[in-house]
């Protein structure tokens, strides 16, 4: 526990980019769009051909946008308004049509301090959408957030494996792949 207390916005935000950097297009925001830091994009395409690309069996695409914020005390209004910007803003970014499999949007909220009330709606959070009866895929949106005062992680209930890679790269000691301290 005493490592989790000992984290700083510095140090979890260092963390966090030195992950996705290895596999996702990383764009940092200045003072311009506070409270956003950085958006990580991630694109995968995969296909399947017999002899030669022309004679294509399947293709799928996946993408998945992580905004990551930093605010110092999270309230119900302000994750209202990050909600607001992660959604609009993905779903400008999505690549819907016939090859689309999934697309996450991704907001991870760096925060000191954080209402119960705050904590309550982020829960509450539940955003899913399919295109053309999954015909063209679908779209799931992840929350959580990283209480830096005591080193909670809290979530919506489709984050789940987000808050295990953000407990992951940022409360665990191990040396992985050189990427944790």
């Amino acid at each position: 526990m005493d490592n989790m207390k000992q984290l700083t916005y510095e140090g979890a935000m260092e963390r966090l980019l030195k992950y996705y950097q290895v596999y996702y297009d990383i764009t940092s925001y200045e003072e311009d769009k506070l409270p956003l830091v950085a958006l990580c994009e991630f694109y995968e395409h995969s296909q399947k051909y017999v002899l030669s690309r022309k004679a294509e069996l399947w293709s799928e695409d996946s993408e998945e946008f992580v905004y990551l914020f930093r605010v110092s005390h999270l309230t119900t209004e302000l994750f209202e308004q990050i909600k607001e910007y992660s959604y609009n803003d993905g779903m400008e970014r999505l690549h819907i049509g016939p090859g689309h499999m999934c697309s996450v949007i991704n907001p991870v909220i760096l925060c000191d301090t954080c209402d119960k009330d705050g904590v309550k709606a982020l829960k509450k959070c539940r955003i899913y959408k399919s295109f053309h009866f999954s015909l063209h895929g679908w779209m799931d949106f992840r929350v959580a957030a990283v209480v830096l005062e005591d080193g909670r992680i809290e979530r919506n209930a489709s984050g789940h494996s987000t808050a295990k890679i953000l407990k992951k790269i940022l409360y665990n000691t191990k040396r992985e792949r050189g990427i944790f301290v």
